[in-house]
Formats: structure tokens, C-alpha cells, sequence
């Protein structure tokens, strides 16, 4: 029997079969033993899109997969409008009656700005266009010609949007992976804009990369609200609307997705062989009310440090994109990470320099990022690594759940991030109780004195377990 949102539920031996996506969900993760009650829940891309079910169908798997805390999504397809209408709105019914989020992935409502239309490229001083090529495939052009586009990307969403009113149906959480496509600053479209005759007459001093930075990103951020989160948050004003990457910062970047690089000139603060990008504060202009960091294992950060704890290369950078969102992000807007163990990007080849995270020190990372503001997790991988990625997560996130009333009311206590492999220490606070997870990648088992607030507490060592201590 599962502990969910509305009660306990059971199924007989006629519960229908699943698709292979849905079915390894169930098959690596259990009931909760602690309900997420009201909380968020947890975000898995192989829970998505079951497919078209009768309303009964719907319903029994919207009740089986709340009891395992996990929230069932689909897609909107603008190509496939009443096929992804279909499919989504007999789950979006179940939601509805069974007092759940009715959870959205958007992505292809924002494809594309830059579609090839010839009118999006740069140009030159002789009027001829060109694109920017350093994104991979994808062709690149001009952030300053991309007005006309506006409208064509906001008719993507306006009938799935009607077809979710007319309905009754309140969106809870939609979200997109918006990536490569519109203004990037990154790779060489500085460079490319310094030859784009559009581009130096709106970017008053274009050889001034915070001025290029700061045009580009006010653009990027009109974009995603004014076709994504204005048409949504005006029809649904209690939906938690986001993209992926996108949420407030201390000012740097600590990743670099799988399509960017670093190109001399950029400004950037070091560590060891890392570079960290200069970022701009663009998640207020964007409009969107829920944060959505990243917190990847990609392989090019593992030579970044020398540190002879393999695990602690991975911990340590993760866990700065961790404290960067937590200690950015507002209190009132709830931060849903994306994560992902596998190690991330890999060349084809294997890279036998590069040792693989510990399924050990992920899973403790997971439980740091609870413990500096992280909310709830969304896993992304490929199909293959489905099985194992879903079942490092959902222990994480369904064990958390004891501590409900920290996950709801705490305050985190704590966002250093040790700058060598040593003891890790994390926690929320909540009236004169904190709860606490203290890692050691030094194998110390000395107690540790931590200042939180004005008190100063002694944190002994618990290995793999989270500690309640009080504030006298």
C-alpha cells in the first residue's frame, strides 16, 4: 500500500501494462514510506509521456506513481497538436481529481527562432548574411533580428493553452529545455557579432564583453517571457513555470554545457584549470517562477582539479553550482535541479584518465543540495541509463521526506564549499533545530564546531546519515 497525496491505494493483477519508459520507473523506485504531502515532487525524464490512456488508466497510474513521490508528465507537440493533446489531457484529468500538479514539458513550443530563415542571419558591411557556425549544427545568427519571430514561437503555445482552459485544467509545473537557439554570448558569437553590421549599431561598445553579455541576455530573457512564461502566467497565475539553466547566481557560471567552450578573452574567475564564466542576472526578466540549475557530472570538469579524491572532483563542483543557486535564489521561489550521474558528455572513446563519480558521494551530494535549498530534482539521462540513474535519485528524495517540515520551513544554515577534500558540512534550520548531513571525504571522525546564526553547534560524525540537533 503507498502513503500519497490522497490516501492509500492498491492495485489488482488487471492494472495495465505500461510502456518500457513508465515500467522501469516503477520497477526502481517503491512507495513512499513518508508522503511529500504538499511538496513538489519528483521529476524523472523516463516518467513522461505514457502514451494515450482511458481516464481510468490515467487515474490508477497518476495514484501509483504519487505513492513513489514521482510526478507524471507530458509533452506538447505544436507538429502534433491533437495526437500530444490527446495523450495529456486524460492525465491532466487524473491530476486534476486526484489533487496533483498537472505537470507540462514544452520544449517544442519553443523551437525554433533561429530556423534558417535567412532573415535571422547576421550581416555584413556589404549587406551579405552569415551564421554564427560555433554551436555545432545549429545555425546561429543575429540576436537583433529576431522581432519578427516572436509571434510565430507564441502561436505554438496558444492551443495547447486554450484546449488546458477550456478544459478546467490549471497547469501546476510546465518547463522547458530551450538550449541552443537565440542569443548565446558564448563559443564565438562575439566574435561573429563584431562582424555583423546589425550588431554593432545596438551594442553601443560591442568590444566590451559585459555591454555584449548584458545586450544578448536582455533578449534572450524578452524572449522566453513574452512567448513563453507572460501567455502562460496569464492564464494560469499559480503555474511554476521555468527553463532549463536558468535561474539566479552570485554572477559566474561554475559548468559549461556540452555545446559551449571556453574562447580566451571571455571574462572569467580561476580554479585550478577551471574557468568560471562571468553571468548575467537574467532570471528576473525572464518572468519564470521557479529556478532550474544543473548539476551534471560533465567529463571536462574532472581535470579541472588535482585532487587526489576522484569523487571530491565531481562533489566539489557540483556542490558550487549547488550553492550558487541556493544561496541566489529568493526564498519564495522554489528551486527544482536537474541531475544526472553517468558521467555527462563523454567521448565516444572512453577517456581512461576520467574515474567514473561513486554512486556513494552522488547520492550524499544529493542530500547537500536538499540541505542549501534545493527543492526536488528533475533526473534527465538517456534511455539506457534509466534503470540506474532512477534508482540513485528516488532513495534520496523519498528518505528526505521524513524531514518534511525542514524540507517546508528551513532556513539552509551553510554554503562554503571546502576548497579540498576535507568535511562537508550541510543543514536547515528550522525554529531551534537544524538538520544536518555531514560528509568527510578526509575519513575524519573528529566532531566539528559550525557557527549557525550567532550559536555555534558541535556536528559529531554520522556517516550516511542526517542528524537533528537542537540550538539551546
Amino acid at each position: 500500500m503507498a502513503a500519497t497525496l490522497f490516501g492509500s491505494v492498491s492495485f489488482s493483477a488487471e492494472t495495465p501494462k505500461w510502456p518500457q519508459n513508465i515500467q522501469v520507473v516503477l520497477d526502481n523506485t517503491k512507495p513512499l514510506a513518508f508522503s511529500h504531502g504538499k511538496r513538489l515532487p519528483l521529476y524523472l525524464w523516463p516518467a513522461m509521456d505514457p502514451g494515450v490512456l482511458s481516464d481510468a488508466d490515467a487515474e490508477a497510474l497518476v495514484k501509483e506513481l504519487d505513492g513513489r513521490g514521482v510526478g507524471l508528465i507530458c509533452s506538447w507537440s505544436p507538429k502534433n497538436k491533437d495526437k500530444s493533446l490527446e495523450r495529456a489531457l486524460s492525465i491532466a484529468r487524473a491530476q486534476k481529481k486526484l489533487g496533483a500538479k498537472v505537470n507540462v514539458h514544452a520544449s517544442s513550443c519553443m523551437n525554433s527562432f533561429f530556423n534558417g530563415d535567412e532573415k535571422t542571419a547576421h550581416i555584413d558591411n556589404d549587406g551579405k548574411h552569415f551564421w554564427d557556425d560555433s554551436f555545432g549544427k545549429v545555425k546561429m545568427g543575429c540576436p537583433f533580428a529576431l522581432d519578427f519571430r516572436k509571434n510565430s514561437i507564441k502561436e505554438q503555445f496558444i492551443p495547447f493553452i486554450n484546449a488546458y482552459k477550456d478544459a478546467g485544467l490549471d497547469i501546476g509545473f510546465i518547463f522547458t529545455d530551450w538550449e541552443i537557439d537565440g542569443p548565446i554570448e558564448f563559443n564565438k558569437a562575439w566574435e561573429f557579432s563584431k562582424k555583423c553590421a546589425r550588431c554593432r549599431e545596438n551594442v553601443k561598445n560591442i568590444n566590451d564583453f559585459a555591454e555584449f553579455q548584458k545586450n544578448l541576455r536582455i533578449i534572450r530573457s524578452e524572449l522566453q517571457h513574452d512567448c513563453y512564461a507572460k501567455p502562460i502566467l496569464d492564464a494560469f497565475p499559480q503555474a511554476l513555470v521555468g527553463n532549463y539553466a536558468v535561474y539566479p547566481n552570485d554572477g559566474y557560471r561554475y559548468w559549461y554545457d556540452y555545446f559551449e567552450y571556453y574562447v580566451d578573452g571571455q571574462p572569467c574567475k580561476t580554479d585550478q584549470k577551471a574557468k568560471y564564466r562571468k553571468w548575467y542576472q537574467d532570471f528576473p526578466l525572464t518572468g519564470f517562477t521557479f529556478a532550474m540549475p544543473v548539476f551534471y557530472t560533465w567529463c571536462w570538469t574532472y581535470d579541472w582539479y588535482d585532487f587526489a579524491n576522484n569523487d571530491y572532483r565531481w562533489f566539489y563542483n557540483m556542490l558550487l553550482n549547488a550553492s550558487n543557486a541556493g544561496k541566489s535564489t529568493p526564498a519564495d521561489i522554489p528551486i527544482i535541479s536537474f541531475v544526472h550521474w553517468h558521467t555527462t558528455a563523454a567521448p565516444e572513446k572512453s577517456d581512461t584518465k576520467v574515474t567514473q563519480m561513486s554512486e556513494w558521494a552522488y547520492q550524499e551530494f544529493l542530500w547537500h543540495a536538499l540541505l542549501r535549498g534545493t527543492d526536488t530534482f528533475f533526473l534527465w539521462c538517456p534511455k539506457n541509463e534509466n534503470a540506474k540513474e532512477v534508482s540513485l535519485v528516488a532513495p534520496v528524495y523519498a528518505a528526505a521526506q521524513e524531514y518534511g517540515d525542514f524540507l517546508e520551513n528551513g532556513t539552509p544554515i551553510n554554503f562554503e564549499v571546502p576548497a579540498k577534500p576535507g568535511t562537508v558540512i550541510s543543514g536547515l534550520k528550522s525554529g531551534n533545530n537544524v538538520l544536518v548531513r555531514r560528509t568527510d571525504f578526509d575519513g575524519s571522525q573528529k566532531p566539528v564546531e559550525i557557527t549557525v546564526g550567532n550559536m555555534k553547534i558541535i556536528v559529531p560524525a554520522l556517516p550516511g546519515k542526517c542528524q537533528i540537533l537542537k540550538i539551546n
